[in-house]
């Protein structure tokens, strides 16, 4: 199969970075690329993932990575987790322990004194990075988490096909390591809820098991659509039924979208043909969203938004 050269254009999707902005003092998400969302209520706050390196392709592909701390230091300030704000974030929830998810957990849990939450591959690079041993906490599946005024419930799923690099991290992860070492471990759908906004869904991988998500309930998903688009229209159709119609949801958020492999202080791209098709997947998601009557979104980078407001 040809590859088509470049990059899908944002622009053409401009009208769909229409999330309203959160009004002070209320419940808010702020995207930080890829799947880093910054859930905050003012008082107290999650983050999925924490992922701000962003190590460029040629040091992925060739040599070893190890978390940024400027580049760390800059996307808390983005989020809104930095100085005395910091204080209020209550954990860092990998979605899975790929590079691109789990490498700046340990750093973020350290600086900010939050827990790490995950499965065991994901309490391992935690273990690597030194965190004390009261920080990393065990997810348990299935079964709510208190953090705070948040609850969570980890779902176990599946990293989308194909995934690159599989298998468990079963031992501490010291780092410099290389891409392939951090493996993909647990992989999570995150049920997060808050009695001020009710019940929100965070899909960070585009895989999916079928059946798990049955009997909850969400208004809002945050999808991962990393990869979709090489996958082809039923795969899409059976993520869509199994995440986002499973839980009723009338509102989706597209993550996992953007070049992580470029740093946040430029403007963020999609990914070049070579590793996802976002024309494809847009094409897809706008077919189904309409068919289901449920409204599309991009997240604004370091924006504080409003999800659950209609």
């Amino acid at each position: 199969m040809r590859i088509k050269p470049g990059r899908p254009d944002l622009s053409t999707h401009a009208a769909l970075f229409d999330l309203p902005e959160a009004a002070a003092g209320a419940p808010s998400v702020t995207f930080g690329g890829v799947s880093t969302l910054a859930f905050d209520d003012g008082r107290s706050a999650l983050l999925t993932d924490g992922f701000f390196s962003r190590p460029s392709l040629l040091r992925v592909g060739l040599g070893m990575i190890a978390p940024d701390l400027s580049r760390i230091a800059d996307g808390l300030r983005r989020v809104g987790l930095a100085g005395p704000e910091a204080s209020r974030l209550e954990a860092v929830l990998p979605v899975h322990s790929h590079f691109d998810h789990v490498m700046d957990a340990p750093e973020v849990a350290r600086r900010t004194g939050a827990a790490l939450v995950g499965g065991t591959s994901t309490l391992n690079v935690g273990r690597g990075a030194g965190l004390p041993d009261d920080r990393p906490r065990p997810a348990t599946p299935g079964v709510p988490m208190e953090l705070g005024p948040w609850r969570v419930t980890a779902v176990p799923s599946e990293h989308c096909p194909p995934d690159r690099y599989p298998g468990t991290i079963d031992q501490p992860l010291a780092v410099p390591a290389r891409a392939g070492a951090y493996r993909c471990g647990e992989a999570w759908s995150l049920l997060v809820e808050h009695d001020a906004v009710g019940a929100t869904l965070v899909q960070g991988s585009a895989g999916f098991v079928p059946g798990a998500l049955d009997g909850l309930r969400a208004e809002v998903v945050f999808l991962g659509i990393g990869q979709l688009g090489l996958l082809g229209p039923e795969y899409v159709e059976g993520y869509w039924t199994h995440t986002v119609l499973a839980v009723g949801a009338r509102r989706v958020v597209l993550t996992h979208w953007d070049d992580f492999f470029r740093p946040l202080d430029r403007p963020l791209r999609a990914l070049p043909y070579a590793g996802d098709d976002l024309d494809v997947t847009m094409r897809e998601l706008r077919y189904l969203a309409g068919r289901d009557g449920v409204s599309l979104h991009f997240p604004t980078l370091g924006r504080r938004e409003d999800p659950w407001r209609s």
